[in-house]
């Protein structure tokens, strides 16, 4: 396979990543603007945090769908993506209560469960794997551009307009990514006759030991990262009374740090090999985490330590998404639509876990990070890759 990147595959890159900031500014934007949430609808730290489990939870069953990627096409799989997270984000528009706002994480999670995959499954069939970890990382400077521009957006527009004006935003640039996906990516080709159907892609990832031990690196690396997120905007607020203004500055802070751990996948994870990127990345987490017992006792302590936690944490998650992309070629949207259903079954996880330890003290959350991603290290051990070029 040749290692040079086909120009059309460049166009495509810029348009399908603002895509994906709009979805994912709609999945983060609840994080750091929990309190206000839920003084808006009325709901308690135990009861939010139960939702934001359920929704990473739901993502469990994502790969049911997203295997459409496999089945029916890249193109048809982003479609889908797009059309659930919109209308998750139309219902809260209409029904601004706590049940809307349960409906919104629910849809959302899934479309993007759908979406992500197809979008990564759609580059892994165009890009070679000896180049795949800098264009795949190019594609995740969505995630940290949903906190470093879209968060602090999304606090403006609730601080001047209220608690619906975001999602109006998401509902509208969900249809105008409809439009650019139609008109952007190439038609599916027509489905094959003897295409391998849902159950024979699952066996084909269910049967492979290292695509297994992926999939539990995965799991644990979220669930590190997840028994710190949930609490981080409450813990800012209840440390140092941060108003709406100063956490979505906190929130810019923290995706500035992600776009330089995404910036230094692209740079280094070919080179590296993606393996150790992964290894080095989930150490320097750990590290990291235990960092934010001594940085957080003083507000900018606080701000650097969470700096340091996001920007190891995207470097070894965006490290580990070209090394999936790998495991299992022949089943690519189904292993990547797995791959995010363990990132959510592992986010789930740590969501269950987050409140019962910061009643604690935010110690055991870092603590319980950093141990985490320990065991990560154990299961990157039987992570093989079997796709070459």
């Amino acid at each position: 396979m040749t290692s040079e990147i086909k120009k059309g595959v460049y166009r495509q890159i810029a348009p399908l990543t603002l895509i994906r900031t709009v979805l994912n500014t709609g999945f983060r934007m609840i994080y750091p603007f929990q309190p206000f949430f839920m003084e808006e609808l009325g709901i308690g730290l135990g009861e939010m945090t139960r939702m934001l489990a359920g929704r990473s939870l739901v993502g469990i069953f994502s790969p049911l769908t997203a295997s459409v990627a496999d089945s029916r096409g890249r193109k048809t799989g982003m479609l889908l993506g797009v059309t659930l997270f919109s209308l998750g984000a139309l219902i809260f528009l209409f029904w601004t209560t706590g049940g809307g706002l349960l409906a919104f994480l629910l849809l959302s999670t899934i479309g993007k469960a759908i979406f992500d995959p197809s979008l990564q499954a759609y580059f892994g069939d165009r890009v070679p794997y000896s180049r795949r970890g800098f264009v795949l990382a190019l594609t995740e400077m969505s995630w940290s551009g949903a906190f470093f521009l879209g968060v602090p957006l999304v606090g403006f527009l609730i601080r001047k307009s209220g608690l619906t004006a975001p999602f109006l935003g998401i509902t509208v640039l969900g249809a105008v990514s409809f439009l650019v996906i139609v008109f952007l990516i190439p038609a599916d080709p027509l489905p094959e006759q003897d295409r391998p159907g849902l159950m024979q892609n699952f066996w084909t990832v269910f049967s492979s030991r290292a695509a297994l031990a992926g999939l539990m690196v995965s799991l644990l690396i979220a669930a590190a990262n997840e028994v710190v997120n949930v609490v981080f905007g409450v813990w800012l607020n209840d440390s140092f009374s941060l108003q709406i203004a100063a956490l979505g500055g906190a929130s810019a802070v923290i995706g500035l740090s992600e776009l330089i751990g995404e910036g230094a996948v692209s740079a280094v994870s070919d080179v590296l090999s993606k393996k150790k990127a992964v290894f080095w990345g989930a150490l320097a987490n750990s590290g990291a985490a235990l960092s934010l017992i001594l940085l957080g006792r003083v507000q900018w302590g606080a701000v650097l330590g969470l700096f340091l936690f996001y920007l190891t944490f995207e470097f070894t998650i965006v490290s580990a998404i070209p090394l999936m992309t790998g495991v299992v070629p022949e089943a690519r949207a189904t292993m990547m639509a797995l791959n995010i259903a363990s990132v959510s079954l592992g986010r789930g996880l740590g969501s269950l876990a987050a409140a019962p330890l910061y009643s604690r003290g935010f110690l055991f959350n870092a603590v319980a990070g950093a141990l985490i991603n320990l065991l990560a290290l154990i299961a990157l051990r039987l992570v093989i890759v079997k796709e070459k070029g």
